[in-house]
């Protein structure tokens, strides 16, 4: 049995052995930085559940950046995120010092002495540092030197972090009037994203994300799926059995999580160079499992208690449920079932067509079954 290294990545934030399904947002996003200043994929925004591929995508667009010569930072918006960008760009601005040659007379030899001239040292803002930042860059450009701009991509943008966003973004915008070299990337999930692009009271500071360039992020392909199993076992020196691959196919629901959980568990299970049913049928088990814990957990966790009271009500039923079911279940007017509606749609986690709606996560209904619906519903068909 070949003894390669598992290719498949079981992480959340981790980039996967082959990236599927994005090529279109890779491609557009290059053109953009070629296109110069105004280009509209410049500022974008990438939106979508846990596990569809966010920080995948923002780690392929900055290689993408560098790969045309862009200077990177990246940070995660966390509080202090600002902070931690500014430290990043002294850090940047203090390594690229010129140096300062001097004589030096001791009482014994003239000696030379090399300083860096380093930048005074009083707090400067986000706006200045960056402006710095780019007019090194432009100067190290008249001598075919640097880097051709800056990308900064902000990981898990969210709206408890308001004051922080609408700094950074006062700052960016600045710098696009300004017609500098300058590129943003942000990913968020939606219910976090969504507060920072809806109007305050007509008033909205960080209007250059309600500009931006939005790119939401769904459910794969089968064939997409399908190269993204196959390809790193490949690769990798082994093979699926045609069997084993149409169930892992089927199993991941479009999911680009899933691809890697069910990947690297069926790379695991298997003692042979095909990866076979048996082996497949225990990883779909296990990636399930792991999905719950990593995925299911934290976003049921976002939610309100009336929001989860909706979601574990739907699960009652093996497909589509009827809006008006879920109203009878719950014993709300159907008027407030429609908002808790509108409300999981908007967090990507049902979808909805006329008057039903479904999950958009794989095995959400399953997981919500078996953790969620005795405790919250309390209905006689799950009471112990």
């Amino acid at each position: 049995m070949t003894t390669t290294q598992n290719p498949f990545r079981a992480s959340l934030g981790t980039s996967p052995p082959l990236l599927v399904g994005r090529d279109e947002v890779i491609d557009d996003f290059r053109l953009g930085l070629e296109e110069g200043p105004g280009a509209h994929e410049r500022i974008s925004l990438l939106v979508g559940a846990r596990g569809i591929g966010k920080t995948a995508l923002l780690n392929e667009l900055e290689d993408t950046a560098i790969n045309a010569g862009w200077l990177t930072f990246s940070e995660t918006a966390t509080e202090g995120f600002v902070d931690k960008l500014r430290d990043q760009l002294t850090e940047f601005l203090e390594s690229d010092a010129p140096t300062r040659t001097s004589f030096q007379v001791g009482p014994s030899a003239l000696r030379l002495k090399h300083e860096f001239e380093r930048p005074a040292q009083r707090p400067r803002s986000l706006r200045t540092l960056l402006t710095e930042v780019l007019d090194t860059l432009a100067n190290h450009n008249r001598f075919n030197r640097s880097a051709s701009g800056v990308l900064i991509t902000v990981d898990e943008l969210h709206f408890v972090h308001h004051d922080e966003i609408v700094e950074f973004a006062t700052a960016i915008q600045h710098l696009v009037r300004e017609n500098r070299e300058i590129a943003v990337v942000m990913a968020g999930i939606p219910s976090s994203v969504r507060p920072l692009l809806a109007s305050d009271e007509g008033r909205n500071p960080i209007t250059f994300l309600r500009r931006a360039n939005r790119v939401d992020l769904g459910r794969l392909r089968g064939t997409e799926v399908r190269e993204g199993l196959t390809v790193p076992v490949q690769q990798a020196g082994r093979s699926w059995d045609e069997g084993a691959l149409v169930s892992a196919v089927q199993a991941t629901g479009g999911y680009p999580f899933m691809i890697q959980l069910i990947g690297n568990f069926a790379w695991r299970f298997e003692s042979s160079d095909t990866i076979q049913l048996e082996a497949t049928e225990k990883a779909i088990t296990r990636a399930r499992k792991k999905l719950g814990q990593l995925v299911h957990e934290p976003a049921l966790n976002d939610l309100s208690a009336e929001d989860r009271r909706f979601l574990a009500a739907m699960s009652l039923d093996d497909g589509a449920s009827k809006i008006s079911d879920v109203a009878s279940r719950l014993e709300v007017s159907e008027q407030q079932a429609y908002n808790y509606r509108r409300r999981l749609s908007e967090a990507d986690l049902i979808t909805y067509d006329r008057g039903t709606a479904d999950f958009a996560l794989p095995y959400l209904r399953e997981y919500l079954r078996t953790h969620v619906v005795a405790d919250i519903l309390r209905l006689p068909e799950f009471d112990a």
